[in-house]
């Protein structure tokens, strides 16, 4: 598994990880509650950017993680426009960003193991129900984790239509993202299977 974890000695770092996921989930979900206008868009904005600053990882990071989500920004963006007004576009798209950018926090500051732990603790009074946590523990981990990859896969993407010299478009992107999104998903599930995970 592809690990996007940032060693660090700050108190984001060294929080547990289930308090800390439980934290971001409360401020995500109360920026997607909100009502759709342009202060909504600035709000989502401003959290995003006081989070990474009161944080300790800085406006470098938070600049370097909207590099990587940029297409995913952009496609989003396109969408929107499409079918609502600009205001509207406006404001679900800076919710998307901040809740991406929000989870990445979580994503950076913990190890993936710790992550593991925190979700089967969680899980694990569904276990008799039959549910097995360590299963969902594994889902909700690889979940986390995806958005980040998919995003460094787009870099990836763009990087080689550039030093081939290709021109900046929608159509020759999505093509050859999807090709190698989907061999991503082909490996992950071909190293979870080896694992004995099914």
């Amino acid at each position: 598994m592809i690990t996007l974890y940032r060693p660090g000695s700050g108190w984001l770092h060294r929080a547990p990880a289930g308090p800390k996921a439980l934290g971001i989930l409360v401020v995500v979900l109360a920026i997607s509650l909100l009502p759709t206008s342009w202060w909504t868009a600035g709000i989502a904005t401003t959290v995003t950017v006081l989070a990474y600053l009161a944080l300790g990882l800085g406006l470098g990071e938070l600049g370097r993680q909207l590099l990587l989500i940029r297409w995913i920004i952009t496609i989003t963006v396109a969408g929107q426009l499409l079918f609502l007004d600009v205001e509207s576009a406006v404001s679900n798209t800076s919710r998307i960003v901040a809740a991406i950018l929000l989870a990445a926090l979580l994503v950076l500051s913990t190890r993936v193991a710790d992550l593991l732990d925190a979700f089967e603790r969680v899980l694990r009074p569904l276990g008799r129900f039959g549910v097995d946590p360590s299963r969902i523990a594994l889902m909700l981990a690889v979940a986390i984790n995806t958005v980040p990859v998919l995003a460094r896969l787009a870099t990836s993407v763009r990087e080689a239509q550039r030093a081939r010299g290709a021109g900046s478009n929608l159509v020759t992107f999505v093509v050859p993202f999807l090709v190698v999104s989907l061999k991503h998903a082909d490996e992950l599930g071909e190293a979870l299977t080896a694992r004995g995970v099914r």
